[in-house]
């Protein structure tokens, strides 16, 4: 069996191929680099010159809050590259993963997001991978739609790293070094994984989350000194490991096919995120909540998120405890 991941050096993509090969694929690894979803001859030639049983789609534009002045590229790949590959895999007879997320829905619902709701997107990210659900539905008949969010890995900025910078720590593993932490102003914190927003790469689900009141304790000099952080508490979802959704995606392929939510089991808000992550990494930070109109993003986000995972991922309290355990373990 073979499986071919567009994507393949994002966030998602770099714990989704090895987990693919221990599976049992031949994993054919694709970026921008050598493959161009935004051109529809040049993807159906890749996708039929591999000739995979299995396209796994990560590729995308994620940055959310410059996708509300740049609809027009955010849709040219999220949505026409998503068709592009859709027609590829309809004509190769590939079954297609599409990574969507939890961005497509409105979130005024008071009950998880079930995989057949209606979505109503209120951002043009969401309105993009919205885009690229409706042609992979168009032009696939073996497909799986995949919607997760919240996401954080060891290959791509994200919010577990951004609060562990923010309290003063320096980073033991190789894979948080100064270029794969999230970049610190005055006033936010932005955890996109991809700061162009441009080129493809993994899907991120902790996109441009913004803090307020940084001020760290200057008359403290132990390694974890306390600092005075204010994050979001009424936005509330479900955080999700990089290695839960792949594995959640060798998951789905003994399911009919559809549309399926792949998130960490339970809800929190973005501040009871941080407060798990200081909790279980035994950091001493003086931890705030705010709202999110003390710090307006361009982008719109739902204030809630839940979806019914249907089981496919385990608790996200269990997954941010190995994540932080094999965090430590890199040298």
């Amino acid at each position: 069996m073979k499986a071919l991941v567009t994507g393949a050096n994002g966030m998602l993509g770099q714990d989704l191929c090895p987990i693919l090969e221990d599976a049992g694929y031949e994993v054919v690894e694709t970026d921008i680099k050598n493959l161009d979803i935004t051109n529809e001859i040049q993807t159906l030639s890749v996708i039929k010159a591999e000739n995979p049983d299995l396209v796994v789609h990560c590729a995308a534009y994620t940055n959310v809050d410059k996708a509300e002045e740049e609809l027009e590229i955010a849709s040219k790949i999220n949505g026409l590259g998503t068709e592009n590959v859709a027609k590829a895999c309809a004509k190769t007879g590939a079954i297609l993963v599409y990574i969507s997320t939890d961005y497509v829905f409105d979130g005024t619902k008071e009950t998880p997001y079930e995989p057949d709701d209606t979505p109503n997107p209120q951002n043009n990210y969401g309105l993009t991978k919205l885009q690229g659900e409706n042609a992979v539905k168009k032009y696939c008949e073996k497909y799986y739609i995949a919607r997760t969010s919240w996401l954080y890995g060891h290959h791509g900025k994200n919010f577990v790293e951004t609060m562990i910078a923010l309290a003063g720590v320096k980073p033991d593993s190789a894979r948080a070094d100064e270029e794969k932490r999230a970049e610190l102003d005055d006033t936010a914190v932005t955890t996109e994984a991809n700061a162009d927003g441009v080129q493809q790469s993994s899907i991120a689900q902790a996109e441009m989350i913004a803090l307020a009141g940084v001020k760290p304790d200057s008359a403290r000099v132990d390694e974890a000194k306390r600092a005075e952080l204010k994050v979001v508490d009424d936005q509330v979802g479900c955080p999700t490991w990089t290695v839960e959704l792949a594995s959640g995606i060798l998951k789905l392929l003994n399911k009919p096919y559809g549309t399926y939510h792949i998130c960490g089991s339970g809800y929190t808000s973005w501040y009871g995120f941080a407060r798990e992550i200081f909790s279980q990494y035994n950091l001493d930070v003086d931890l705030k909540p705010c709202t999110t109109e003390e710090f307006p993003r361009p982008a719109k986000r739902p204030r809630y998120s839940l979806m019914d995972n249907n089981k496919l991922c385990r608790n996200w309290k269990s997954a941010l405890s190995d994540y932080l355990t094999l965090r430590d373990e890199e040298v």
